[in-house]
């Protein structure tokens, strides 16, 4: 009778699949274990992880721990107020839409198993997130004035063309006619909003499972996305990774093209933005081009 298969070597079996992407019936050969039995204990491993790591992936519960982030987002991409970066991606057969992360690629929040077919904008309405942004039950601070200015901004996420734009939750400008302080704000976002996309290469790069066919069901594969989610902020927590960041706004260190190529969720022209919304955008516009300007953004405007 063939001994039980030890937790150690369950685990391994489980890391090696989700690192590698080899397929089931691959991993026989290095495991000895058949395809049939490596899918119960992949799955069941993953489900282990999730359970011992769910709050690995959480949004903050306050205001502090909000202005934490937002002080991050200051400090290392200058724009201030900014609280989080929102976008979404597709893994094939199953898509992992509605991400958020933080300025140091962690994720703070992850909703898996969206239809594929759904774009951004769409999948965010259907996130709770949403609704409790809109009912301002986030806890996320009051508004209060950027570093220079005395008049209040609220703090926001930065999403792309996708999103809503919104009181807190800003997106850029139409790239039709744009004047040169929207091209500088334009950028100023992208360079804030670019750690969404270094986070999903980065959690591609390390789980390339994500970068292949998943043949299982989509309740399998939704256990797979997340035990992925939440190894990479285990592992971000713990210092792992190589610290990718950009360093003048132009240059940043990230996965190669081939390790950073799940796939964009459809785009969603929104038109009816609130008022309040636009005059929230024209003011940080306003402010990265007076008082909260940097010498390095007038490099995009000489390109």
């Amino acid at each position: 009778m063939r001994e039980p298969i030890s937790p150690y070597h369950r685990l391994a079996v489980t890391l090696r699949c989700l690192a590698s992407g080899n397929t089931f019936e691959d991993l026989k050969f290095l495991t000895a274990i058949t395809p049939q039995t490596i899918g119960k204990i992949v799955i069941e491993t993953c489900e282990a992880i999730n359970q011992v790591l769910k709050n690995c992936i959480k949004l903050p519960n306050n205001s502090d721990e909000w202005k934490a982030e937002a002080y991050d987002s200051s400090k290392m991409w200058n724009f201030p107020h900014c609280i989080g970066a929102i976008d979404g991606k597709h893994v094939n057969i199953v898509k992992p839409p509605g991400s958020v992360v933080n300025a140091n690629y962690q994720f703070l929040m992850v909703h898996v198993g969206a239809n594929g077919r759904a774009s951004d904008a769409g999948l965010l309405n259907d996130l709770e997130m949403l609704e409790k942004l809109k009912k301002n039950e986030l806890c996320i601070p009051d508004p209060e004035p950027l570093p220079g200015l005395s008049s209040n901004m609220p703090y926001v996420f930065v999403g792309d063309d996708a999103f809503p734009l919104m009181e807190n939750l800003m997106k850029p400008y139409s790239h039709t006619t744009m004047k040169r302080e929207e091209i500088i704000f334009n950028y100023r976002l992208s360079r804030a909003r670019r750690i969404v996309e270094n986070t999903f290469g980065i959690l591609a790069s390390r789980f390339r499972i994500l970068l292949k066919t998943i043949n299982l069901s989509p309740e399998k594969v939704t256990t797979i996305v997340l035990t992925c989610c939440y190894l990479h902020n285990f592992l971000r927590e713990r210092k792992v990774y190589r610290n990718n960041r950009m360093t003048d706004g132009l240059e940043f260190s990230e996965p190669s093209s081939d390790e950073n190529n799940l796939d964009n969720l459809t785009p969603t022209t929104i038109r009816n933005a609130s008022n309040l919304a636009k005059e929230v955008r024209d003011k940080f516009c306003e402010y990265f081009n007076t008082v909260g300007t940097v010498p390095w953004q007038n490099k995009i405007c000489k390109q």
